[in-house]
């Protein structure tokens, strides 16, 4: 009568012959009838004690027991691990293993094998060569690791895995190399959470978006595949780039890059450095559209302009980086080199044209000579202190006042 194979239990089996140690099943060529891997290595032990009769006892005290238990060498391994119900969490293949006691699996040739979630694969990982080591609730690989994602693309490298299935964590560490077609990073560690579609990168993270085109380096980065957003909430850089030339660069305590968007949040310490125009945008929260090519921030927002010298804070504002165009709103107030300043309630500044239009309770101060003047519109520029204030007076009459720098009225 043919023997009924056995159910699947909760444990790790290791099958073909059909050995039951430490809750575990092997698979190996050739098969032999042997009922259990304990009468093996008592087997074993037996025959080397019955074969070493002649020898001394010192020469027993040298070879020790622990080395006949530890060098049994397993050739088509079959490693595979079952949770409560019967489902498996993971399957390791390997060419050769070598058995110890300590780590049920040692080191295996060419392993192959996949990580299971709910049943289903989640990750399948390669190697040349790893030490392999289990304990029925965790999986452990050292080596060359190579660990891909089926369903996303996902290929992660590294030099150590463990596979955590209760915790639905899988960490791979020691030089992580992680690449998709949407990003590629560097980090020390990633741990990828499967349910929720979710890898954190750690330590010395550099990850490059292909679309945007954008790097960003900091210590933490959280990577939500589904969703398509990146999220640091360590501080951090984020450089832009168009024909691989750094065009941008965006810096904050924290942020959000939407991949599908294009949009990046920079919170807390917010700064972005432009290249053309050469600008610097600071404010606690900056809304930078690569897409749209545009910077938005509902909180105070300081914009220095680094060639004229010139800086404007405000309320809220918004810059159209394409048409260098600058909207400010709410106490605005724009302060050149030489201490002249101009307030309003609106500005729009013109940096092309190096010209400011200023609406809404104007007023000019000039500190050599020393002049103030007041008015519901201006229009001129700020560094050369060219100037000129509209509005004001008496009801119904119109009062425009021009001012002319120091230089110039000496040479008319």
């Amino acid at each position: 009568m043919q023997e009924k194979a056995p159910k699947k239990q909760g444990g790790s089996q290791i099958n073909s012959p059909r050995f039951y140690l430490f809750n575990s099943r092997i698979y190996l060529q050739p098969k032999i009838n042997w009922y259990s891997l304990p009468w093996l290595l008592l087997l074993v032990i037996s025959l080397v004690a019955c074969g070493s009769k002649s020898s001394t006892n010192s020469q027993k005290n040298a070879s020790g027991s622990s080395d006949q238990e530890s060098n049994l060498t397993f050739f088509g391994v079959a490693l595979e691990q079952f949770d409560e119900v019967g489902r498996p969490i993971w399957k390791v293949n390997a060419k050769t293993a070598k058995y110890t006691k300590e780590k049920q699996i040692g080191q295996a040739k060419s392993p192959y094998g996949e990580l299971y979630q709910d049943g289903k694969v989640v990750y399948q990982i390669t190697a040349e060569q790893a030490d392999i080591e289990q304990d029925g609730k965790q999986l452990f690989l050292k080596g060359k690791i190579l660990a891909t994602d089926p369903t996303n693309g996902i290929v992660l490298r590294g030099n150590e895995l463990e596979w955590r299935p209760k915790e639905d964590l899988l960490i791979v560490r020691n030089q992580l190399n992680g690449t998709h077609k949407q990003l590629q990073a560097i980090a020390q560690e990633a741990r990828v959470k499967t349910r929720e579609q979710r890898i954190e990168f750690s330590g010395g993270v550099v990850a490059n978006s292909a679309d945007p085109q954008l790097q960003m380096r900091t210590e933490h980065l959280i990577w939500k595949i589904k969703e398509e957003k990146l999220i640091g909430d360590h501080p951090l850089q984020i450089d832009r780039y168009k024909n691989n030339q750094i065009t941008d660069r965006g810096r904050g305590n924290t942020a959000e890059v939407n991949l599908k968007t294009k949009i990046a949040t920079v919170k807390q310490n917010a700064r972005l450095d432009l290249l053309d125009p050469p600008m610097q945008i600071t404010s606690n929260s900056i809304n930078w559209n690569m897409n749209a090519e545009t910077v938005t921030t509902n909180s105070p927002i300081r914009v220095f302009h680094r060639a004229e010298n010139v800086t404007v804070t405000a309320n809220q504002g918004t810059m159209k980086i394409p048409q260098k165009t600058v909207y400010l709103t709410g106490n605005v107030n724009g302060i050149g080199q030489r201490r002249q300043s101009l307030r309003s309630n609106i500005l729009t500044w013109y940096l092309d044209k190096k010209l400011v239009e200023a609406q809404g309770n104007v007023v000019y101060r000039q500190a050599d000579p020393v002049l103030t003047f007041t008015g519901e519109k201006a229009v001129g520029n700020i560094q050369t202190e060219n100037m000129v204030v509209s509005g004001g007076g008496n009801p119904g009459t119109r009062v425009v006042t021009e001012i002319i720098p120091k230089e110039q009225f000496k040479n008319q």
